[in-house]
């Protein structure tokens, strides 16, 4: 995984990493919500007695992201 806080050649980019830090929390909490989303519909399709035979596929209304 990438360090954020280096550039591509491995130094330190303190400059560009402030201005990312905002878009790298967003991101985070982003896959949390949908991390978090996906163990409810996997509890609520097993508490309902069925099982889930394909992938789950979100797409965020609001960015158009899609989430396999």
């Amino acid at each position: 995984m990438p360090k954020p806080w280096q550039n591509g050649e491995g130094y330190a980019d303190p400059t560009a990493y402030e201005g990312l830090k905002p878009v790298i929390r967003e991101e985070t909490e982003q896959q949390q919500r949908v991390s978090a989303l996906v163990r409810v519909l996997k509890y609520v399709i097993d508490a309902a007695g069925f099982d889930l035979l394909n992938r789950i596929e979100l797409k965020d209304r609001k960015t158009g992201r899609v989430y396999r």
